[in-house]
């Protein structure tokens, strides 16, 4: 017999529009579109939303994906879920070369069997004038061979390699990741608005962290980010914590690119849903006071504490953006990113079945994760 919930009485954000007091109905962990006699849970007053897709996260929970045990990664995978993320890709920070293709292999594992969605490496290929939290001894040219070897050691599961195309072999590393499948991220770029168009012309399709860890806009000099705004083949990543951005910067962004090409991210570290304290990000020590993560050594922003479901209440009360393009930023865009749209990013049949639910003020009362409740929302 086929297992059947009915989550009834929602306002229901689907990629067509926002259905009232709508009906999502769950059938052996995927959402089905009949169900003969199931019980409804109410849901009048709430939202229902795709769960959250996180490209760009480094832990959480008191956990590194760049050094934790598989337990610890674990945890940090599972407090992210806590807050709404269904589908997260684990984001490695710049480590000498061995290091990152023995933990690239370890979490490799990890995506196999469904724990993660694929691994980001955030250097070494980076700019030593653009390298925010990235220990600078440690960097080193976005050589072909060396991307190749990251990129071999992730067994298939490298999802994205952040680069600084300017460096030298950054181009071709870019139509190397292109040939792979693997997404090229523009970032910690000290690029010109001329060395950005000819990266994205050979590939890149991504801008990490968009506006952070980059040259700023310039009239004379417009630099990366008026290339990666106007360039329709390019989703910017935005940390809408109220410390990365400025929230006329996320409106900039959202005017020039538009929803569809919009992907919110965490960029979190350990302290992610944990709280303050002293951390090792990588090998650099950072101090998490009120909520903001900095290098001990210099003042650096690093990270973030963020979790998606603040992101996506800030994105609709502060920044008072539609919901539906809060959604298409969080779930959708990223999904159809990794290249998983047909499974996860949207509440249509035949998709698993994540689902947040919101209240009417866009708190976090409830998550599923492919059928199962991960949050089991109290209500009534």
């Amino acid at each position: 017999m086929a297992v059947s919930t009915v989550l009834a009485g929602a306002r229901v954000v689907l990629p067509t529009g926002i259905v009232e007091n709508g009906r999502v109905i769950v059938e052996n962990g995927r959402i089905a579109g009949a169900a003969e006699g199931a019980p409804a849970l109410d849901l009048t007053g709430h939202w229902l939303v795709p769960g959250f897709v996180d490209i760009h996260n480094h832990g959480g929970g008191g956990a590194s994906f760049t050094s934790g045990t598989v337990d610890e990664i674990l945890t940090g995978v599972r407090t992210h879920r806590l807050h709404g993320t269904t589908t997260v890709v684990a984001s490695f920070v710049t480590g000498e070369m061995d290091y990152l293709t023995q933990r690239a292999g370890l979490l490799s594992e990890l995506a196999e069997q469904g724990d993660i969605a694929g691994i980001h490496f955030e250097g070494p290929f980076i700019s030593p004038c653009r390298k925010g939290a990235h220990d600078e001894t440690l960097l080193r040219d976005p050589e072909p061979a060396e991307v190749r070897k990251l990129i071999d050691a992730a067994r298939g599961r490298a999802s994205m390699v952040t680069l600084a195309t300017e460096l030298p072999g950054g181009i071709d590393s870019v139509r190397l990741l292109a040939e792979h499948g693997v997404i090229a991220a523009i970032g910690h770029t000290d690029a010109t608005y001329e060395q950005t168009r000819a990266a994205i012309d050979a590939g890149a399709t991504v801008a990490t962290h968009l506006f952070n860890a980059m040259p700023g806009l310039g009239h004379r000099a417009p630099g990366p980010i008026a290339a990666l705004l106007e360039d329709e083949r390019i989703t910017v990543e935005l940390i809408n914590d109220g410390t990365h951005l400025h929230p006329a910067a996320l409106e900039l962004a959202f005017h020039h690119a538009g929803p569809e090409r919009v992907a919110f991210i965490t960029d979190a570290m350990d302290a992610a849903g944990f709280g303050d304290g002293r951390y090792m990000l990588g090998p650099l020590e950072v101090e998490v006071r009120d909520g903001v993560a900095r290098l001990v050594e210099g003042g650096s922003i690093a990270g973030s504490t963020l979790t998606l479901d603040r992101a996506f209440k800030r994105a609709a009360t502060i920044d008072k953006l539609p919901v539906e393009s809060v959604v298409q930023a969080i779930s959708a865009n990223p999904a159809k990113l990794l290249g998983v749209y047909d499974r996860v990013g949207s509440l249509e049949p035949g998709k698993d079945a994540d689902i947040v639910v919101l209240d009417e003020n866009f708190e976090l009362k409830g998550v599923m994760r492919k059928g199962a409740w991960v949050v089991e929302p109290q209500v009534g």
